[in-house]
């Protein structure tokens, strides 16, 4: 079906569902990176109208529509490998090295045992053992089998991400396997693209693709190369994206179907009991045959001195067997069978200990190697943090205030004037990558990061209307976030024609930038060396209460500035300061000190 745009005909089943083109043609354009096709088929805008969509609504949702979306271009889910049953979980266990050991000698002491001295009491050496490998098998097996399971629970809660979509004419959560091809995503830095798609609109998007390609090097997305993979990342920048294709027909999808799942390494504690054991049953098949040589050797000299060596009776051959299982009981007293036990046992109790500390661990003998744990690495925000982000204190004009009620926010309105209150309002909800929505019931919601969110709560408790200030002005140029540059900076057109920058970021690095600072009655003041020792002192102060300060500057620009102009990094003046709470997860702190007294890093 994927040919050249004049040649292309309509599936009947995409036509009679009332699109304009099929799943196939849509995975050659994105996964061929195709710009003649996809130009031949109108361009993105065409591209959306054939999906039924538009680049500013997305799609139009109803129940029906939705299910004919389904049935023509797939869910956005991947074929997982059926799970594993218990009798595999078994199967793995009896490949331990020790246990094929113990094995072959309970097999060889039953067969001596009982020719030796019959049924039953030549049997009770080797049913011993062999009692003893099915309790290790078993105890192994069910615990691996359990832990199995948690970790297919613990799977599916991870795999439950939801990204911003615009749907119905506004922008919603949504979970990624609820994706639709003709759907609006928004992307910023470190999503994963969710499915296959095109550029929209954004700003100085990179994508990493080395997940999919192997490339290092981050890859320019622009609205002449607009295609995006499932499974890259955004490096940089933030962009709208229209899904293409989902599921097991994206790039991500079919390289995930040709993979199959590596083997598991055998760890520390396994190595070193296959040794053990190969090592005991060495030592032990060597004296077993020594012992055996031995004893027949004088059994033949006895019957050469008797001149009877040609002459074999029944008592003979019973002798010999008789060697033979003296040498068998060598090698089974050798092979401690009673190791593997003792360790599967204690294992299984470790297992149990660390499940009821919350730490699942996949394989029985892993545990050695997690409990020998010295130093635990851990991200802050979002692990040890709640990552909810609230302003709690802010300096606008000099003026610090706490900021953790309404009536609060209204004495920050109060001791400022309109003009200082309009510009800094102008630059929190125009220099931010978050966006505030009404849902279908009218109630207000902030989207974006915790940071952006805390940012735009602030706004709105100064009594700003986020949508008017967006209409207000116009955005020329964005430079997103990034951790090298540890700023924000937007470019807005006033009503009357004039040019200003907003910026944001890490205090030190904006308040560096700032030569000037505005008073509470919007005078500009040049920023001198005890003022700026002062505001320095204000955001250590902050930092010191464990608050994520952020510093609000603004920039006049000149007429000639170009959207191709690198927005200035100096000159600025400082709006004000705010420090962010992200309060810390219950049991946190308990947590970090039983970690210290134990000599946990």
């Amino acid at each position: 079906i994927a040919s050249t745009p004049n040649e292309y005909t309509i599936p009947v089943e995409v036509k009679d569902a009332g699109f304009g083109i099929c799943a196939e043609e849509l995975g050659s354009i994105v996964e061929g990176h195709d710009i003649k096709k996809l130009k031949g088929h109108g361009g993105v805008e065409g591209i959306a109208s054939k999906l039924c969509t538009s680049c500013t609504d997305g799609i139009n949702a109803t129940q029906d529509s939705v299910k004919a979306r389904q049935v023509v271009y797939g869910l956005n889910k991947f074929t997982e490998s059926p799970p594993r049953g218990f009798w595999l979980f078994v199967w793995e266990a009896l490949q331990d090295m020790t246990l094929i050991i113990l094995g072959v000698c309970a097999i060889v002491s039953l067969l001596v045992g009982v020719a030796s001295e019959g049924w039953p009491t030549g049997a009770h050496d080797g049913l011993g053992i062999v009692a003893s490998i099915l309790l290790v098998v078993f105890v192994t097996a069910t615990s691996d089998y359990r832990q199995s399971l948690q970790f297919k629970d613990l799977d599916k809660e991870k795999k439950k991400i939801s990204v911003h979509v615009t749907r119905n004419g506004y922008r919603q959560k949504l979970s990624i396997y609820d994706l639709l091809p003709g759907d609006l995503v928004h992307l910023s830095i470190g999503d994963q693209v969710p499915a296959d798609g095109l550029f929209v609109s954004g700003f100085s998007l990179l994508i990493n693709e080395s997940s999919l390609t192997g490339e290092s090097e981050p890859v320019a997305i622009t609205a002449d190369y607009p295609f995006l993979l499932s499974g890259t990342k955004v490096q940089d920048g933030s962009c709208k994206m229209l899904v293409t294709t989902v599921g097991m027909r994206t790039q991500w999808g079919k390289l995930m179907a040709t993979l199959s799942e590596g083997g598991d390494d055998e760890t520390p504690l396994q190595v070193k009991l296959n040794g053990v054991a190969t090592i005991i049953g060495k030592i032990g098949l060597f004296f077993a045959v020594l012992t055996f040589a031995v004893l027949t050797q004088s059994l033949f000299s006895h019957k050469w001195q008797e001149g009877t060596q040609l002459f074999w009776t029944g008592e003979d051959a019973l002798k010999l067997l008789e060697y033979f299982a003296v040498a068998v009981t060598i090698v089974v007293v050798a092979v401690p069978e009673g190791l593997p036990l003792a360790v599967t046992l204690s294992l299984a109790f470790a297992m149990k200990k660390m499940m009821n500390d919350k730490a699942l661990v996949r394989h029985l003998a892993a545990c050695e190697t997690m409990g020998s744990a010295t130093c635990i690495c851990s991200d802050k925000t979002g692990t040890l943090t709640t990552n909810h982000m609230t302003v709690v204190k802010s300096c606008i004009c000099g003026n610090i205030k706490e900021v953790s009620n309404p009536k609060e926010a209204d004495s920050i309105r109060s001791n400022i004037s309109d003009s200082v209150l309009k510009v800094l309002l102008q630059s929190i909800f125009n220099n931010t990558g978050g966006d505030v929505v009404r849902d279908k019931s009218g109630r207000v919601e902030i989207l974006g990061t915790p940071t952006e969110t805390a940012l735009l709560e602030f706004g709105l408790s100064l009594g700003g209307d986020f949508q008017l200030m967006r209409q207000e002005c116009k955005l020329l140029k964005v430079e997103p976030f990034n951790s090298a540059k540890k700023r924000m900076a937007v470019v807005l057109q006033l009503p009357d024609g004039s040019l200003r920058a907003h910026c944001k970021g890490a205090s030190e690095i904006i308040l560096d930038a700032c030569d000037k600072y505005m008073d509470s009655t919007g005078n500009i003041i040049p920023l001198d060396e005890a003022s700026f020792n002062h505001l320095k002192d204000i955001i250590e102060r902050f930092a010191g209460e464990a608050l994520r300060t952020l510093c609000l500057a603004y920039l006049e620009l000149e007429d000639d500035f170009s959207q191709t102009s690198q927005i200035p990094s100096r000159g600025y003046t400082l709006l004000g300061i705010v420090g962010i709470k992200d309060p810390v997860r219950p049991g946190v702190k308990e947590s970090v000190e039983i970690c210290r007294s134990a000599g946990i890093t």
